[in-house]
């Protein structure tokens, strides 16, 4: 059996037992102490088992036979394999976490992890849909007062009067959204908190649903959640993932997600004049770099009508 057909749990079960217990405690350590999703904790998990294993082929008993050496031959057979360059920066990334938790427990005498440079990744720029799509979009479930499509105006306009991530769209409970300010207050990674405005049609389109919808819908296992499945649980997002890319292909537009309205109101805010910092903000992103990829794509888009409409392009 080639060994990249084994599941990450028998290569890790497999694991000399000092690997086996850094890799648990590290993961113990994402969620508990840095608050790290359970997405982020099985995709660092996956790397580092890959890690731990490869440095076990190479004679490695415990984390502390680990060196630099053994972590570039780790990225270099990867790479070989065909791994992409995101891959390839995300493993990176991994390892040289993995190592710095590792150094300040005592299991690593240096942070080898510190000397090894990471792959640069390709970034794309993100797809995003005009303003006219994007309208047509929020508007795509119609006048009708059934509860789910109520549910699904409601969805459709906060995830683009407000750019959140699909899942703080669906942690979002009914008192986290201040009607008299019209804010909500999301809860986004590492559990840090902030206030992101929205206009009037998402506020009319949340007073129809609270009104007229979400009641038929509630059931006793409904708390406070602000947006419900057709049971009457929390809104799952691969369920709300599937209503915007739904309402996409009815309306006739290209392919979309919540992150590409994310990725759209980002980009009309710039586009209107908002300011960068502010935008960062309201996304909820840690770094300034990660909201500048959007100044590319209003740039693009203007190069793009420039190309389409002056004569002498």
């Amino acid at each position: 059996m080639k060994r990249k057909s084994i599941s990450i749990r028998a290569i890790h079960e497999g694991l000399p037992e000092l690997m086996r217990e850094a890799v648990d405690d590290f993961a113990d350590h994402l969620a508990r102490v840095d608050n790290r999703s359970a997405h982020t904790v099985r995709a660092y998990v996956g790397d580092i088992v890959s890690l731990l294993d490869h440095a076990t082929l190479m004679g490695c008993a415990e984390p502390a036979d680990i060196d630099i050496a053994v972590l570039r031959s780790w990225l270099a057979k990867l790479r070989t394999l065909g791994g992409a360059r995101t891959t390839l920066a995300r493993r990176a990334a991994s390892a040289r976490t993995f190592s710095a938790w590792a150094h300040r427990v005592g299991r690593l005498a240096t942070d080898v992890g510190a000397q090894l440079a990471s792959p640069k990744a390709h970034r794309d720029l993100p797809a995003v849909l005009r303003a006219d799509q994007a309208q047509a979009l929020v508007l795509a479930p119609g006048d009708e007062a059934s509860p789910v499509l109520l549910r699904d105006r409601a969805l459709l306009e906060l995830l683009y009067a407000t750019g959140i991530r699909v899942s703080e769209l669906c942690g979002l409970d009914v008192p986290d959204v201040d009607r008299g300010r019209r804010v909500v207050r999301v809860l986004g990674k590492g559990a840090k908190e902030r206030s992101v405005p929205y206009g009037l049609p998402a506020d009319e389109a949340i007073d129809d649903w609270l009104r007229l919808g979400r009641a038929a819908l509630a059931t006793p296992a409904s708390g406070d959640a602000l947006l419900l499945g057709a049971r009457g649980g929390r809104l799952q997002p691969t369920i709300a993932r599937r209503v915007v890319s739904g309402y996409a292909r009815a309306a006739g537009l290209p392919h979309t997600s919540p992150h590409g309205l994310r990725h759209s109101a980002a980009t009309h805010l710039l586009e209107g004049g908002a300011d960068l910092r502010a935008v960062q903000e309201l996304l909820g992103h840690a770094s300034l770099s990660s909201t500048q990829i959007y100044t590319h794509v209003s740039v693009e888009r203007l190069r793009a009508a420039y190309r389409q409409a002056h004569p002498r392009a």
